[in-house]
């Protein structure tokens, strides 16, 4: 083996053990293997697709270092002054850089998965008029009793309507009896003389959005794509078959972004696939399908419009796009949030469903900052981000991944404390593939604070958080290495009753998207949003269930079984409507052994055709079976009299999921709550061992535990702010125990701290001192401005106290710190609590060093001050988290640095 060889295995092997596993002297190592998929990925905007070779190296290169396992390239709009440099998307360039960006990510163990497109959604030059995004439009003429129409028929604002094809036109009567006139049409012109009734004639227009690709890079301008059209999108793949042939394999993923396909409500063709999908003629229901009035008729037509275009969405973008990336060794990535779709079916259509979080969500942990004046309100709702991940369960898809951190703070003020608690609510809420959103490409020319994406986090070496990025980034890759590990370990299935949603009026508006923006539209109230959150509350581990995989379910030994996994129950809330092939089959599961308990019993079928005649058969199945009165009463308690025992964590405050590996269950517990979490507690399972596992230190042990009958308790002492996994096993010697600490009095450091400042900008300031820690903005202008890492460094003697350890709580960091005691590296402090463990103090003269790192924002703010222009991107360039002019010149200094009080606090081994 040569040197070099040895060398390399050394350098990886240290890597691996000192940012990963951390394990104690002489234990095996429980963390499954730091692989690629474990890591957090980023978005990798390409602005402008002005990428080199040297820079692609660079920037990929940076990444590895700090943690992340691929990036997901999103080409966009570009760099003022960087013209020369933009390649068209597509073009031999652009995929040269593309193949080279393949090969030095996987020459550093990194994948690559690309948008299908450039900016979102979907579209570009190859998009001829005849596939763009499509919606119908529609004129009226009032005719007499033996009137003569004799005219050409056009749109009533052509300038509006360019692209507007006649297709149809229909006559009514006042009874509403239908006639088809499109045979009398010449061209645009029809000649038509009314009979004895008075006549309302509806002109139908295959009409287009005129939607253009949102934050297009060059070569990528062009009409959004008719999503509901497999010709529209079999003509949208040929350029990709062209510019990717022989990179089969290459690409890990294809993503497709949140549906923003704005006001797109038809195809052409939809009348033909509504008539076949729903057995009778929309024609003969447009005047109903157009009232915005409430209407038994109206209603029903409309849910029937509504369930056409989910079903051609499914079969005619989603299904066929992953079908097209299989035939390229590639998988799909998709966001079906926003569409007009079923989420759960949209999402299960692709390889690895994937949510997204927007804005900033409140928690109760104590030193968490959540400043009214950064944040946009978050929306990342439990149940909303459950529907990705339900679908990945049932649909038996390993990875839920998640577009992470979209606007969490206002630019240049997102800290790491403030990422960790809403990775978590991802983490619970089933995901265990987290995008970052995202990092800029910035070639090693572009002036600080580099290129930036419209949308603040900006995760990028040129950013002063990157310092200690790596904590985060190993801490999610330690929380997702075990969440991808097994398969989840649910118990209970929900139903989701869309057709309650597609049967309303809704105001009139027949098109509706189901939009996470939006939820209070069609989630929040209903009895399905109560139902989930009172079986989470109260201990059960829930994924939902469409009808389509109701269908697919059968019976096995008393369970559910599914594509995904098996079950020990479905729970059908109290709704509206329900198909009676739906009913059907929830009857012959539970017939056939299965348990499904139902909270309330469907009114009604949905949709039109026949519903009269399979109302009546709905209801006799309801009552053949007893369901009406089976059905109500308490979930909770209808569960346990089925012998389905919930997790008694939620009782103790705790955030939790479960995960089965092997028959071996995995526990991940949050503490989101403002106290403590010091007790025996009861995890649902029997067993002979549990190992605790740190996934901040990476530190694991053998815990106690107590049998507690058909339960195990397990003794665990969580601070606010802090997670651990639990994870059982058989195995009785349990290796290494963990270590218990009672906390003794607290000690403030006394002395005389001292500030220098290593690194950063926009110079760096003198050294300065006082008898406290504290901001070192209060210390002039200079420091005001400056954004970087300074060094607090104080000695001090050892309290007289008796330890075996001692704890360092760092107080109020602002921002991340890293921490030497004697010389000797202790570990990083970037999350709240902002504790560390020190191992033993010398009784004097101890040298304890601190390198703090603030924000990005105050040097911004020092720029804009002094006029410097730094915002030069063409399409959005840089706006406020409220899309509004970025003036970073309005803002207060941020305080940073060591803040404080710093207090040593003895430990003892209980």
């Amino acid at each position: 083996m040569s040197k070099i060889l040895s060398f390399f295995i050394c350098f990886l092997l240290c890597c691996f053990n000192s940012v990963f596993s951390q394990q104690h002297p002489g234990e095996k190592p429980e963390w499954p293997e730091n692989y690629t998929v474990a890591k957090p990925w980023t978005r990798w905007w390409w602005m402008g697709n002005a990428v080199d070779r040297k820079n692609i190296s660079r920037n990929l290169v940076a990444l590895h270092k700090a943690g992340i396992g691929g990036v997901e390239i999103t080409p966009i709009y570009g760099v003022k002054g960087e013209e020369k440099n933009f390649i068209d998307h597509l073009s031999p360039e652009w995929v040269s850089m593309l193949k080279y960006t393949v090969k030095v990510a996987d020459s550093l163990g990194m994948g690559v998965d690309m948008v299908m497109g450039t900016g979102w959604p979907y579209g570009g030059p190859q998009v001829a008029p005849e596939h763009a995004a499509t919606r119908i439009t529609f004129r009226k003429y009032q005719l007499a009793p033996g009137e003569t129409f004799d005219k050409k028929i056009e749109p009533e604002n052509i300038e509006k309507h360019k692209l507007a094809q006649l297709q149809y036109v229909f006559a009514y009567t006042d009874g509403e009896k239908y006639s088809d006139l499109t045979p009398n049409l010449d061209g645009n012109h029809l000649y038509w003389k009314a009979g004895d009734h008075h006549y309302t004639l509806y002109a139908v227009f295959n009409d287009k959005t005129g939607q253009q690709v949102k934050r297009a890079a060059p070569g990528g301008e062009g009409f959004t794509l008719d999503h509901y059209s497999k010709e529209a999108f079999d003509a949208y793949t040929q350029p990709y078959d062209k510019a990717l042939k022989g990179m089969e394999g290459d690409i890990r993923a294809i993503f497709n972004d949140s549906y923003e396909v704005y006001g797109t409500d038809y195809t052409p063709g939809f009348f033909e696939s509504f008539k076949k999908r729903r057995g009778y003629d929309l024609a003969s229901y447009l005047p109903q399908l157009l009232d915005t009035m409430p209407d038994e008729t109206g209603d029903r037509v409309k849910s029937d419009y509504r369930e056409t275009i989910s079903d051609i969405l499914l079969d005619n973008f989603a299904g066929r796009w992953t079908g097209w990336a299989h035939t390229k060794e590639y998988k799909t990535k998709l966001q079906a949030h926003g569409s007009p779709g079923n989420l759960i079916d949209l999402y299960a259509a692709s390889d690895i469903p994937e949510c997204e979080t927007f804005g900033s969500m409140p928690f109760d942990i104590p030193g968490f900052r959540r400043e009214k004046s950064d944040i946009r309100e978050g929306d990342a709702d439990r149940i909303m981000l459950k529907f990705a991940s339900s679908a990945a369960h049932i649909g038996g898809k390993p990875l839920v991944s998640s577009e992470t951190f979209t606007w969490l703070r206002e630019h240049f003020k997102t800290a790491l404390s403030q990422c960790k608690p809403e990775a978590e609510e991802l983490f619970l809420a089933g995901v265990n593939h987290i995008f970052l959103h995202g990092t800029t490409y910035a070639p090693q020319r572009a002036s600080w604070p580099g290129w930036k994406f419209y949308a603040s986090v900006n995760f990028h070496p040129n950013t002063t958080i990157w310092e200690d990025a790596p904590g985060l980034f190993s801490y999610i890759a330690r929380c997702q290495s075990m969440l991808q590990a097994g398969e989840a370990d649910n118990d209970v299935l929900l139903y989701w009753p869309v057709y309650d949603t597609w049967g309303k009026t809704l105001g009139g508006s027949r098109f509706f998207q189901f939009k996470i923006h939006d939820l209070n539209q069609w989630l929040h109230g209903t009895s399905f949003y109560e139902t989930a959150n009172t079986l989470l509350d109260d201990g059960y581990m829930v994924d939902f269930i469409s009808d389509r995989f109701v269908a697919a379910a059968i019976t096995e030994k008393g369970e559910i079984q599914l594509p995904g996994g098996k079950y020990k129950a479905i729970v059908v809330p109290d709704c509206s409507k329900m198909p009676l092939t739906t009913l059907k089959k929830l009857i012959t599961l539970k017939k056939r052994g299965g348990k499904v308990i139902f909270l309330g019993v469907p009114e009604s079928v949905p949709g039109l055709k026949d519903y009269q005649e399979e109302n009546e058969k709905l209801r006799e199945l309801i009552s053949e079976n007893g369901l009406e009165t089976a059905s109500g009463g308490e979930i909770t308690q209808k569960l346990n009299r089925a012998g389905i025992r919930p997790e008694k964590l939620a009782g103790y405050g705790l955030k939790f999921i479960r995960r089965n590996q092997e028959g071996e269950k995995i526990y991940y517990l949050v503490n989101h709550t403002d106290k403590a979490v010091n007790d025996i507690i009861p995890i649902h399972t029997k067993t002979a061992g549990v190992r605790i596992m740190d996934p901040l230190t990476g530190k694991t042990g053998s815990a106690q535990i107590t049998p507690q009958g058909e339960y195990t308790g397990v003794r665990v002492d969580m601070e606010p702010g802090e997670s651990l996994f639990l994870k059982t096993s058989e195995d009785k010697s349990g290796g290494i125990p963990w270590t218990y600490y009672e906390k003794g009095q607290e000690y403030p450091l006394p002395g005389e701290w001292t500030i220098s400042f290593e690194k950063g900008g926009p110079s760096l300031p003198g050294t300065v001192s006082g008898k406290k820690p504290g901001s070192w903005t209060a210390y002039g202008q200079e420091y005001e401005a400056f954004s970087g890492t300074a060094k607090y460094t104080i000695e001090f003697d050892s309290p007289k106290d008796k330890a075996e350890n001692w704890q360092l709580n760092l107080g109020d960091v602002r921002e991340s710190a890293r921490v030497w005691l004697n010389g000797k590296y202790i570990g990083r402090a970037w999350s709240v609590p902002f504790q560390l463990e020190t191992g033993p103090l010398k009784e004097q003269n101890n040298k304890l060093e601190i390198a703090v790192t603030n924000l990005s924002a105050n040097r911004v703010r020092d720029m804009e001050l002094r006029g410097e222009e730094w915002k030069i991107f063409y399409n959005a360039n840089i706006v406020n988290r409220n899309y509004k002019k970025f003036d970073a010149a309005k803002w207060k200094p941020m305080p940073s640095g060591l803040l404080g009080p710093v207090l040593l606090v003895p430990l003892s081994v209980r």
